[in-house]
């Protein structure tokens, strides 16, 4: 079936989430030079920390001993620029699913659109809805069970982020380098206009095709390229490309840098990842290995009722592939509690595959 192109969404969209996995690897890097638990206990002082109930985030026992070998993290972009994460009126505006396999430290990188029309938990009740809405409804505990429920997932662990902090990120790293396309030029030069003139900056056009040093701005306007062949799949491409250069740029830095760049964006994260959490994860991150990235619905089909929703088609045909293609799990068997949700979408949207 042909992918629907998912409705153009407002700049505010952009693909801050990045900084997230950034933010955790420096930590790991500055831990595994600098060492001792009290000094990183100081450096990650300033994280906003959040607790979450787990019983109330939709993780059924079976789910968790099928996913055991898994630790999916996650990651959210809200629609804030005041570093508030209490605030529900936020909206997850991108939300990015990092698996971790913890036998061979495989990452994969899953972006859920945030249109796409799921069950969501509103003022207490079961609604179908947009994606990005849970955040709204209940903040991260209640994104982590919307993705729960409708992906069958053992999500405990969050990182959210707000709008500016890849831009603040990839301008400490000093620029990273990328190789635009001549196609993309025109996309990249509109974006560097518009986000120039929201953050009152004055970052350079992009004149000439090939492999370049982009500061944030440039390189949050080259995340947003949407328009060229290949559309929003093109764009999670994107997105995996920028991480990986600051990755790489970020273990180019010595423990200074890495500690001025903690002590900058700490302020900007809101986790329920404990020094523990933040630790543990050091051995995967030093040597991290981006094997996949996908967005997700694999097929959608839009529809407008008071708004533009992205119908997945189905919900029960994309859960199946992406159980299969994600976790390996050929013999995979859909709860019955999704078949439920994929035959409310079904009979509300009319959408079958």
């Amino acid at each position: 079936m042909k992918k629907n192109k998912p409705k153009k969404t407002p700049l505010q969209r952009a693909i801050k989430v990045i900084i997230i996995i950034i933010i955790i690897l420096v930590i790991t890097l500055v831990a595994a030079f600098a060492g001792g638990w009290t000094y990183i206990n100081s450096l990650i002082g300033g994280m906003n920390q959040e607790q979450i109930d787990e019983s109330q985030i939709g993780i059924d026992k079976e789910t968790e001993e099928n996913l055991k070998n898994y630790r999916n993290i996650a990651l959210f972009g809200v629609d804030t620029r005041n570093d508030n994460y209490e605030t529900y009126n936020n909206r997850s505006d991108c939300i990015i699913i990092a698996s971790i396999n913890e036998k061979n430290g495989d990452v994969k990188l899953i972006s859920v659109y945030r249109d796409t029309y799921l069950q969501v938990k509103e003022y207490g009740k079961d609604k179908l809805d947009k994606i990005t809405h849970a955040y709204s409804f209940g903040g991260a505990q209640n994104t982590l069970l919307a993705l729960n429920t409708n992906l069958d997932l053992n999500i405990k662990e969050y990182v959210t982020v707000n709008f500016d902090a890849l831009i603040e990120a990839v301008d400490a790293l000093g620029g990273i380098t990328i190789n635009i396309a001549s196609d993309e030029i025109q996309y990249i030069n509109d974006y560097i206009k518009s986000l120039n003139e929201l953050f009152k900056r004055s970052s350079k056009r992009i004149t000439k095709a090939g492999e370049q040093n982009l500061d944030g701005i440039q390189a949050l306007a080259y995340a947003r390229i949407r328009y060229t062949t290949g559309g929003d799949y093109k764009r999670t491409e994107r997105m995996r490309t920028v991480l990986e250069a600051m990755v790489s740029k970020a273990k180019t830095l010595g423990l200074g840098q890495l500690v001025n760049l903690v002590n900058l964006l700490i302020p900007k994260i809101s986790t329920n990842l404990s020094t523990g959490d933040i630790i543990s994860l050091i051995p995967t991150l030093l040597k991290v290995n981006f094997t996949e990235s996908i967005g997700w619905p694999y097929t959608t089909k839009g529809i407008t009722f008071d708004r533009w929703y992205g119908v997945p088609t189905t919900l029960e045909s994309n859960v199946i592939k992406f159980h299969k293609e994600i976790f390996g799990n050929e013999n995979y068997t859909l709860p019955e509690e999704i078949k439920t949700i994929s035959d409310q979408i079904v009979s509300k949207t009319g959408y079958k595959e």
